[in-house]
């Protein structure tokens, strides 16, 4: 079968437009860089979604977790790649619109990365191992009243969404608290189960709802504009008081400045398209999950409101690393 011919006809088969098969790129595998540790949300519903990406363009898509130091070091893969639209992120936003309040970092957003598709938004859930020996928030406030430092919440990093959620729990509850910053979220969850710490930050995915089944984790809050349909008993922390805290993680697509702007066109419509297919659908709602649909120039005005709100967050809360 020819070649083209062949495209076109697993691109119908995917409910797809025939223009996909049909474009000049790409020619050649393309490289999606998750700034994570392998086992994370971005894991969970990214690499389906990549790999229907590829499908759709006849092309391989191939996904590189590189962890560490919030998402930055693999957006600073990213920033410095060639511009020609066969290196992506898939990443939350954070490494662009929190952490460069935070730290210096080696690229510069909005300069050095334009900002792509948008895929989700995901709470964030408040989670108890077995260390803590509360049942309830009420419990965990008055066992950090009682001894200051002794509540330990791990994140994902230094400059992560989490990090700013326990600055900002700190500043609304006068409370101490005692932030472990990890790499990623593998390892903290295997930590967490060994209850190396009382409380865990981290978005909702297949490995953390199997926990939560299991009773080796507990949620004790969750966050967002309204309570996660799969805990609807669970209050926000918002509805605890703590609405600054109240923050939610959103993932999307970036790539290199000067990526060609109909590359951009392509992957941000074609994202779009495939986050409304049954099985992300599936993926999504499983993990409480909510697809954006946002052209590009919608989603990076999204991050640089962002970006804005997190500068005056942290200058606000005196946050430093």
């Amino acid at each position: 079968m020819h070649r083209r011919h062949f495209l076109c006809t697993s691109a119908l088969a995917l409910g797809l437009p025939q223009v996909w098969a049909q474009s000049a790129w790409p020619k050649k595998p393309v490289r999606v860089v998750i700034p994570y540790a392998a086992g994370g949300v971005t894991d969970s519903v990214g690499r389906k979604l990549v790999e229907k990406m590829g499908q759709a363009l006849g092309q391989s898509f191939f996904v590189e977790n590189k962890g560490g130091a919030g998402g930055t070091l693999g957006m600073a893969d990213v920033a410095k790649a060639a511009p020609d639209g066969y290196t992506l992120a898939l990443s939350a936003i954070s490494p662009l619109t929190l952490s460069p309040h935070l730290m210096k970092l080696s690229y510069q957003p909005f300069k050095d990365v334009v900002a792509v598709a948008p895929m989700m938004y995901s709470p964030v859930y408040v989670l108890a191992t077995s260390s803590f020996l509360g049942k309830s928030w009420n419990d965990l406030l008055q066992q950090a009243q009682a001894q200051p430092g002794s509540v330990r919440i791990a994140t994902s990093g230094m400059g992560s969404v989490g990090h700013i959620m326990v600055e900002q729990l700190q500043a609304q509850t006068g409370l101490q608290f005692t932030h472990v910053p990890y790499k990623g979220v593998g390892q903290i969850v295997t930590d967490a189960v060994g209850g190396h710490f009382e409380l865990m930050l981290g978005n909702p995915f297949a490995t953390i709802n199997s926990l939560i089944e299991q009773g080796k984790l507990r949620v004790l809050a969750t966050t967002g504009p309204q309570r996660a349909p799969s805990h609807p008993d669970i209050p926000t922390l918002a509805e605890l008081g703590a609405p600054q805290a109240n923050l939610t993680s959103l993932f999307g697509f970036m790539a290199p400045a000067g990526t060609p702007a109909k590359v951009v066109q392509r992957i941000n419509t074609l994202v779009q398209e495939l986050v409304q297919t049954d099985d992300i659908q599936a993926i999504l709602k499983a993990t409480d999950n909510i697809a954006l649909h946002q052209d590009q120039a919608t989603f990076e005005e999204v991050l640089r409101k962002e970006s804005a709100s997190n500068a005056a967050i942290i200058q606000k809360a005196g946050i430093r690393i």
